[in-house]
């Protein structure tokens, strides 16, 4: 068994999943146990300036070894897991020399080749899925993995390279993980995140992204005497929906195409909310629907007076408008990629990364894949194969970030 699949295997039993709502960062003492856990390990492998910071973020430094000149490159992964799906007590299973058939697992799980046809690319490979019973945590443990090991073999070597940081962040899955991120102390000149997906992929354009939230308040009384009097919360609600572009929702769009996506709707007579996100990759067009929202709200007030209100929150914006002069950034990664003998695939992000949070606040950092599949739920597997070519990026971009 390889140092990789080893780390990956006892990363995955680590419970550190995410909970929202939590008054307390990072929102589980479990991330934090991993933490000091990983932490621990770096200092034996011999990186430098090991730190856990008071909320929970692990930093380290690989030092130069070279005294050409090298751009700062640091990578990054997040520790926890996702809370959608249990985490607890996984127990990882190796499908060695994987032959093209459904895997069936505990609960009547099944992961399906015609469902999941990915699964055709890594026939004889091994894979590694949870039991059933969890879910298997590649989101982000792979990349965890990942970039220990090529942070072990970038100690070792005598190929010339510059220095490298390393970050591990809690609560990505819950949105936070960028919130107390310390730029200025991580101090690389950029970074990427590995936490992607599919081998091969590289991703340096997401959307913009807004939360809405409608409110809309009605009038409750008797219903026997509700005439001229009565305000039906929930019968609006019907109105707002309806007004929402049939064709502009996540089940009917792809590629560069925006949408309204309802989250969720609690209503009663009196009062209703309903929440929902807005994305698009182009700017414009964002705040084209941000606005729209707004339209169709003062629609609703119009018909039955002032009883609905919106509030719009900015969640994140589309990383690609930080890149402007830093394309080089991309060259190396395109270099690093071609060093370990994997294609790049350039690819959206049909959602969000700590890596445009983290570009806004003045580290570009672009996002490549961990390698795994079906993230969030019991179908997730990842295949080694994929996790030794990200460890393998990550080695290459490092040696090809020379100035």
């Amino acid at each position: 068994m390889s140092d990789l699949v080893e780390r990956f295997l006892r990363y995955v039993r680590e419970d550190t999943a995410s909970v929202e709502g939590s008054d307390t960062f990072p929102s589980t003492n479990t991330q934090i146990a991993f933490a000091k856990k990983l932490a621990n390990e770096l200092n034996v492998i011999g990186l430098k300036d090991v730190k856990v910071d008071e909320n929970g973020y692990v930093f380290a430094t690989i030092p130069a070894n070279t005294d050409k000149p090298f751009h700062t490159v640091g990578f990054i992964a997040h520790m926890d897991t996702a809370p959608d799906a249990p985490g607890k007590d996984v127990c990882p299973i190796l499908h060695e020399n994987y032959g093209g058939e459904d895997i069936v697992l505990k609960n009547n799980v099944v992961i399906s080749v015609n469902e999941f046809p990915a699964l055709k690319k890594y026939i004889g490979d091994t894979l590694i899925t949870s039991d059933g019973t969890t879910l298997l945590g590649a989101d982000d443990k792979a990349g965890v993995a990942e970039i220990v090991t090529a942070a072990e073999y970038l100690l070792k070597t005598d190929e010339p390279h510059g220095e490298i940081k390393i970050g591990f962040t809690p609560d990505e899955e819950i949105g936070c993980g960028a919130d107390r991120f310390d730029v200025e102390k991580f101090g690389a000149d950029f970074a990427f995140t590995m936490d992607g997906g599919d081998m091969g992929e590289l991703e340096y354009e997401n959307f913009n992204a807004a939360k809405a939230v409608v409110t809309i308040t009605g009038k409750n009384v008797h219903p026997g005497y509700a005439k001229g009097i009565m305000i039906n919360a929930n019968l609006i609600v019907n109105d707002f929906l309806t007004l929402l572009p049939e064709d502009e929702t996540p089940e009917t769009t792809e590629g560069h195409e925006g949408f309204f996506h309802v989250t969720d709707i609690s209503s009663t007579v009196s009062k209703a909310v309903v929440s929902l996100i807005i994305r698009d990759f182009d700017k414009d067009t964002f705040m084209e629907r941000c606005t729209y929202i707004k339209k169709c709200v003062d629609a609703i007030n119009t018909i039955y007076g002032d009883v609905a209100e919106v509030l719009i929150s900015e969640q994140y914006l589309n990383m690609l408008d930080t890149f402007d002069g830093k394309m080089y950034i991309l060259d190396i990664a395109k270099k690093g990629f071609e060093k370990a003998g994997v294609t790049p695939e350039i690819k959206l992000i049909r959602g969000g990364t700590d890596g445009a949070r983290l570009s806004f606040m003045g580290l570009p950092c672009p996002n490549i894949f961990a390698g795994g599949h079906n993230f969030h739920g019991f179908y997730e597997f990842v295949p080694v194969s994929a996790m030794e070519k990200a460890k393998d990026v990550i080695i290459g971009i490092a040696l090809s970030a020379e100035k």
